[in-house]
């Protein structure tokens, strides 16, 4: 029985980005494990997954100590544990993964890169240590759009070969049953509403994410406020501020917590169901590998407008699936969300045809197939 074991910072990735892979690759006759740090999603997934996990605790940043110590610990686990397939899924566990598993004889390891390289905007630069050494210790690396590919096939020095991309693009497609306006819950639509509390008639703009600079909160927040849509539109934006990574300015901060016509929520497990009350959703981030919230939203038919970056533009087509700005142009910005109001119909005819891109390209289903036909190919050319 081969074995497969799947590698995050953290176990909320398996429940949201990796859902029902380990099982079907249970089915299909795999042991599975699954490492990260602890969390309240590890018992849910266990359970529902029906494998085991492990607990090593990764930590976010750099720390040196804590960092050597989950290292060892890997090392440790990848020598009893022998998987013939380790496939880590975020930067940090990327580059403490492929070292300790190259170390350990594991004769298959992915590493997935799933954001952009630090010096993508410069590529004359390179690439940083870490991801030099993450990239050179594994054998096989999966990017999650065509311009990441088109990046490093021509930014990389290493064996073109190296890099590959699972059907059209993303980490796992998209869950079309959960996203899905049909099977929305009554009470978690009130919830949503008692949030945001929109008025009659206002223009509902959405944007999920971390609210830091580099996913280009500022530039949104600025082109609202300065839009002739304000008064009769809200802001809503889901995610939690951080003060260590790409701090928001002093001025958008108080905007976002004071003014009437944007609401902060911190988060929520229920992201569908405010996509469900959204007129658009927005992405202006400055940097993405392949936006998954860019799949939710095209799956609940929600007009989008997003910034012009490599994981973007992969997805969204300026003027057929969507209106496309470029990265951190406030006024461009400004004009598509006025245009938006505006102009519902057209947004409503980009919304449609993105919806029948991502039900025939990346429900969840046919990507789970196609990463379990990969992984089987990687076995049968080592045999």
């Amino acid at each position: 029985m081969p074995k497969l074991l799947l590698l995050s910072t953290e176990p909320i990735t398996f429940k949201l980005l990796l859902s029902g892979q380990p099982k079907l690759m249970k089915e299909q006759g795999w042991e599975v494990l699954l490492v990260s740090a602890d969390g309240r999603e590890v018992q849910q997934i266990c359970r529902t997954e029906g494998v085991q996990h492990e607990v090593i605790p990764f930590v976010k940043g750099i720390n040196y100590v804590e960092d050597f110590i989950s290292f060892w610990l890997l090392y440790q686990m990848l020598r009893k544990e022998k998987p013939d397939v380790i496939h880590s899924y975020d930067a940090k566990v990327g580059f403490l993964g492929m070292l300790a598993a190259s170390l350990a004889g594991i004769p298959h390891r992915i590493h997935s890169i799933t954001e952009m390289p630090v010096h993508a905007k410069d590529p004359q630069k390179g690439f940083t240590l870490l991801e030099k050494w993450t990239y050179s210790n594994a054998t096989a690396l999966w990017v999650n759009s065509t311009g990441m590919l088109s990046f490093f096939t021509s930014n990389s020095k290493l064996d073109s070969s190296k890099f590959s991309l699972i059907g059209h693009g993303s980490t796992l497609g998209i869950d079309l049953d959960k996203f899905n306006r049909q099977v929305l819950k009554e009470n978690h639509l009130v919830a949503a509403t008692m949030r945001i509390l929109p008025g009659e008639n206002d223009f509902i703009i959405l944007a999920v994410g971390k609210l830091i600079k580099r996913k280009g909160i500022e530039d949104l927040v600025a082109a609202f406020l300065s839009s002739k849509i304000v008064s009769s539109s809200k802001l809503v934006l889901i995610g939690t501020f951080d003060k260590e990574e790409s701090p928001l300015d002093q001025e958008i901060l108080q905007s976002i917590r004071e003014h009437p016509r944007v609401v902060q929520i911190d988060w929520t497990d229920h992201v569908e169901h405010h996509l469900a009350l959204a007129d658009v959703f927005v992405q202006p981030s400055h940097e993405e590998g392949f936006s998954n919230l860019l799949l939710e939203a095209a799956a609940m038919q929600v007009p989008i407008i997003c910034s012009n970056c490599v994981g973007n533009t992969s997805l969204i087509k300026q003027q057929k699936t969507g209106l496309v700005f470029p990265v951190g142009e406030v006024s461009v910005l400004k004009e598509a969300l006025e245009f938006a109001y505006v102009k519902r119909d057209v947004l409503a005819s980009y919304a449609d045809a993105l919806y029948q891109e991502v039900q025939e390209k990346y429900d969840r289903k046919l990507m789970r197939q196609l990463q379990l036909e990969k992984y089987q190919r990687l076995l049968s050319n080592q045999n």
